[in-house]
């Protein structure tokens, strides 16, 4: 086979590149400022400790026996070690599956399952998780782990069996591993939906796919040799890798990360380490809004903010209290992508389709909504040709996502007279919680195998953050005994077992669940007796 030229589309290439050009500049540092108030020295990684590192890890996939194509588990947080696994996975041509280190149970095994992972590499906070896994699924014969000592659940590598460390191999001198890939569209990645609707599927990305992230860096008017972006959001998550990740690779940005998103500490992070840019998602606006008024609120660095979902409400309040301007964009994993450039659109828009993309709002029949009309916002090549998406191992999935040619993104929305695109609401009434979509199947589960509770039904309403296309998840509850009925037990069992945006904002303690004959629940019932200041109805904090 003839040899492959590099190409920076191509994160192990990309890598390599840089790292050749200018090996000593610090693209990436992992703050710890809002992990424990700067105590631990930041981590910091130049262009030549990706590359090295990634190589390392590399070799400790191919010293395990991986295949090209074959695939693996990553999941910890905010990590620099995250980055350098994803590195190695295109060096090798192996396939990483990011996963939200606080998923568990159900949801973990399948993932794990669908994906037909080998392995996983994860933190020592989620290595139980992983644990109990590796007994749950067939095929998964190994696990790298992290230590990082951070958090109660974090589990000391001595106790766990079968488990090799990945600070280890890190430290071993390693040749360097040729990239195995044939070409741009290999896979690099299988990132999964939220599974409002069922099971969460996996979006396979081509290595290609992240090499476009840097197109979103131009897109948002990124300064090379000025910019600096941070995120708190997960690189588990798209947004992560396509708005700061990938343009401060591939543009030398010198990208900050937190471990996690925390409000109280955005904007000592951005003064301590001059960033520029943040990027945010739904209602985590509302949450940085609602911090109490300080009189250097305006005195940050930040020019611009990143956002996907600012609610219309706070727009213009944000930008005035905190000296920053609003870029809104749009976009899911499976693609579409419209920007409002800043100053440019009404205020509530999330712009227009890019370059190379047409977008529409289409009724159940396909015909083109008028101004103002809701309907489906779908996409394709601006060139007619068809829209396509890859869900790993479900090729009707896949097909009913692109019929006609459209990518159906299974957002409701509408456009105004001068074709400024608004997100309205999740086709089908589905739950989208700080950015994430609730899969209201696992949260039922976990309700429903506690011995307090008979009967459940979850659903969304109104959030009271006021971020648009936002839903506050309410458990309906037929208590087992109403008298002895604890809301606070319930709580922490939620909080024990499910992942924090599926925790119910409301329980609603019910005599029965409304239903059909065919036993269908009838939530619009519930919602005419949902007042959430009722007796009957519990916060955490009430």
């Amino acid at each position: 086979m003839a040899q492959r030229e590099p190409n920076p589309m191509v994160l192990a290439d990309l890598i390599r590149i840089r790292a050749e050009e200018n090996p000593d500049l610090d693209v990436l540092t992992f703050e710890h400022l809002s992990l424990d108030g700067g105590a631990t020295p930041d981590e910091v990684r130049t262009y030549a400790d990706c590359a090295e590192n990634g190589n390392r890890l590399a070799a400790a996939l191919l010293a395990r026996g991986m295949e090209r194509g074959e695939r693996f588990a990553l999941m910890m947080r905010n990590h620099p070690e995250f980055v350098e696994t994803m590195i190695a996975a295109s060096i090798t041509g192996c396939v990483f599956v990011p996963i939200d280190p606080r998923t568990r149970g159900d949801k973990l095994a399948f993932m794990l399952r669908n994906a037909g992972c080998r392995g996983v590499v994860c933190a020592d906070y989620c290595l139980g998780e992983a644990l109990a896994a590796r007994d749950a699924v067939d095929g998964l014969e190994w696990i790298l782990a992290l230590e990082t000592g951070e958090g109660e659940s974090a589990m000391p590598l001595a106790d766990a069996t079968a488990v090799d460390s990945l600070g280890e191999a890190l430290a071993k001198p390693a040749s360097t591993v040729d990239v195995r890939l044939e070409g741009i569209l290999d896979p690099l990645q299988i990132i999964y939906t939220s599974g409002t609707t069922g099971d969460p599927k996996g979006v396979v990305f081509p290595n290609m796919r992240f090499g476009a992230f840097a197109l979103v860096g131009h897109l948002a008017g990124y300064r090379v040799g000025e910019e600096r972006p941070y995120t708190g959001l997960s690189l588990t998550h798209g947004n992560a890798q396509a708005v700061t990740l990938a343009p401060s690779l591939n543009m030398g940005l010198r990208g900050v990360f937190s471990r996690r998103f925390t409000k109280s500490r955005l904007w000592d992070v951005c003064r301590a380490h001059g960033c520029t840019a943040f990027s945010l998602l739904g209602g985590m606006a509302t949450a940085i809004y609602s911090e109490r008024e300080k009189p250097d609120d305006a005195d940050n660095p930040v020019r611009f903010v990143m956002s996907a979902g600012m609610p219309r409400a706070i727009w213009e309040s944000f930008e005035r209290r905190f000296d920053v301007q609003i870029l809104e964009w749009y976009g899911a994993v499976e693609g579409g992508l419209a920007v409002k450039p800043i100053g440019q659109g009404p205020v509530g828009s999330f712009g227009k389709p890019v370059g190379g993309l047409e977008m529409k709002v289409l009724d159940e029949n396909d015909v083109e909504c008028p101004p103002g009309v809701v309907g489906e916002i779908c996409s394709r090549p601006a060139d007619g040709t068809r829209a396509s998406v890859e869900y790993h191992e479900n090729p009707e999935a896949s097909a009913r996502k692109t019929h006609g040619g459209w990518l159906r993104s299974g957002d409701m929305g509408h456009s105004d007279a001068d074709g400024w695109f608004f997100f309205d609401y999740r086709k089908g009434g589905g739950i989208r919680h700080n950015g994430d979509f609730v899969n209201v199947g696992f949260v039922e589960k976990a309700l429903a195998e506690l011995p307090s509770v008979s009967d459940v039904f979850v659903y969304g309403v109104k959030a009271a953050s006021g971020a648009p296309g936002e839903k506050d998840v309410v458990a309906a509850i037929v208590p087992s005994d109403r008298g002895a009925f604890d809301a606070a037990e319930v709580f922490a069992a939620c909080r024990r077992d499910l992942e924090a945006n599926f925790v119910p904002s409301y329980l609603q303690v019910v005599d029965e669940i409304p239903k059909t004959a065919s036993e269908k629940p009838q939530e619009r019932f519930l919602l005419e007796a949902f007042d959430p200041l009722g007796s009957d109805v519990y916060t955490e904090a009430r």
